[in-house]
Parts: C-alpha cells; structure tokens; sequence
C-alpha cells in the first residue's frame, strides 16, 4: 500500500498544481474604474500580482497631507468576488479602510479640506477569495499539497487553496485633481502561513495588510 501512495504522489502533485493554476485569477483592468482608461500592462517582476498600472514622474516628499476617501465596494460585471457572501465583502470592506488609514496616517497628516502639499487616495475592493475551511490548512502539511506550498513560498506566489483579495488604488493631487499613480493589484498571504488559512477571511486579511504596507512604503 506504501508503494503504491508513493507511486501516485507524483499525479496528486499535478493535481495540485493544476488546481492552483485554474484558481489563481490575476486581477483585470477593471472597466469601472475612473483610471481605467490609462492603466497599462505592467513589465516589472511584480506584473503576476499588480499586472496593470499608471505612474507620473512624483516627488512623494513634496506631500504631507491627503484625504482618504471610503473604500468603495467594485459592483462591474468584471468584478472577481464569485460566489462571496455580501457581508463578507463588507467586512473586508471595512477592514481595508480601517489597515490602509492607519498605516497611510503614520506618513501623513490626514485632511478634509485639499491644499497644495494633499494627496487624494481612492480605494477600490474588487474581488477577493475566501479560504477553503479544512483544505487551505491541510494543504500546508501534507505529502500533495506540501512541496508545492514550500515551492511558492520561496517564490513568493499564491499557495494551493489560499483565499486572496484584489484592489484597485487611485492617487491624484488633491488640489489639481490630476492623477498621478493607479494600478490594480493581488495579494496574498505566504503560502505556508498557517494562521492565515484559518478562518475564510484570514488569507483575504493578510493580503490587505500587506496591500497597505506596500502603499505606504511607495509613498515614502
């Protein structure tokens, strides 16, 4: 019986992948998006998670202010949400203002009114994937799902039946209006963080945490 599992690991890591692949959706250039029409395909190592984007030439230290609108809940018929409960879509929601306000408010000073040194960020909720309850955590440790999970966390990709979440960021100067960097990306949690595949929404979370981090780093 050991002989024959050992013989049919090779097939249940094709599998795995194979699962991987069709569930790893990269994010879309979003039609509703008021950036849309200027996003682009994007060239750098990271075009697998932000795979379109829009950026101006911006000395991000002439700003010290910026207005954060309500993250806004993406409704197209492009959106990637699939079958997501509504409440679990505004639960992350919520969440996404509350991680990407407070790690925003850290570098800048956070207004109502727009003056000369005031960015405007508008965030969008686009999709997001909740983590399959038992799977997502089993995967990690088992003789299947296990290799493939220590492959993608040394490559920093999506690991095998982790939820994720994707977003859209639009930033303009405040004062003119005029928009200076957009892109859409995809985020995700390690794919051998097991605290991450506990719970459905823990993976989608995480991808928001590291979302906002990546934010406010760029805007350093």
């Amino acid at each position: 019986m050991q002989t024959t599992f050992r013989k049919s690991r090779p097939a249940l890591l094709i599998l795995c992948i194979a699962l991987a692949a069709c569930s790893s959706t990269p994010p879309a250039r979003y039609q509703n998006l008021d950036s849309s029409s200027r996003l682009r395909p994007n060239t750098d190592e990271a075009s697998d998670r932000i795979p379109y984007r829009y950026a101006e030439p911006v000395d991000w230290k002439k700003y010290t202010s910026i207005i954060i609108e309500p993250v806004a809940l993406y409704q197209g018929p492009d959106n990637q949400f699939g079958d997501m409960d509504p409440s679990d879509r505004q639960a992350l929601v919520h969440y996404m203002q509350n991680q990407f306000s407070e790690k925003l408010r850290a570098r800048f000073r956070e207004v109502t009114i727009p003056s000369l040194d005031t960015l405007r960020v508008k965030l969008t909720l686009t999709g997001a994937k909740t983590t399959t309850p038992v799977i997502g955590t089993f995967t990690k440790f088992d003789l299947a799902g296990g290799p493939y999970n220590i492959v993608q966390s040394i490559r920093g990709k999506e690991g095998l039946m982790n939820g994720s979440v994707n977003y859209a960021v639009e930033i303009s100067d405040a004062s003119t209006r005029r928009l200076l960097n957009a892109y859409v990306a995809k985020q995700y949690p390690n794919a051998l963080n097991v605290g991450a595949s506990v719970g459905s929404l823990s993976a989608a979370k995480v991808g928001i945490d590291k979302g906002a981090d990546e934010l406010a780093d760029m805007l350093k």
